[in-house]
């Protein structure tokens, strides 16, 4: 019986163990595929952290989402309360754009911000996207993390 309890508490403890380790998206970022025109792209890493990397952001992440309430440019408490429904618009306004269906982009939002990451045709396909998603309401600033495809450059 001993040894069975042993055993047991072995095998809780390493579950514990490996959960810690486990990566997920803590904070429900929002991070969506908004075109897949490009089928050679590679998938983006989405937002990913351990328990312990998001334990460790917790004060940053609420003090920059809290500071722009506090300095009157969000009527919202927290500027990450912003992006699920910047990141439906950004899907949105590049789906009705069209010019980008030849494309494969990732929309990450982040307290108002906007990552782009995936792969575009041409560096001016890159900077319309990046200029149509600033143009977006409450978009804070875009990142354009974009490049372009190996395929297009001898277009």
């Amino acid at each position: 019986m001993r040894a069975l309890l042993r055993a047991v508490a072995l095998a809780a403890l390493a579950t514990a163990a490996s959960g810690a380790d486990e990566r997920k998206n803590y904070y429900d970022d929002p991070f969506v595929q908004v075109t897949s025109g490009l089928a050679a792209c590679p998938v983006p890493e989405a937002p990913l952290m351990t328990e312990a990397e998001a334990r460790a952001q917790f004060h940053v992440r609420s003090e920059r989402g809290l500071r722009c309430y506090l300095e009157g440019r969000c009527r919202l408490s927290s500027s990450y309360m912003y992006d699920k429904d910047i990141i439906a618009r950004v899907q949105k306004a590049v789906t009705v754009n069209g010019g980008f269906k030849d494309t494969s982009v990732w929309a990450l939002g982040q307290r108002r911000w906007v990552f782009l990451k995936g792969c575009v045709n041409s560096k001016a396909q890159s900077k319309a996207l990046e200029q149509l998603v600033g143009s977006i309401d409450e978009v804070e600033r875009v990142v354009n993390e974009l490049r372009v495809s190996p395929a297009s450059r001898g277009r």
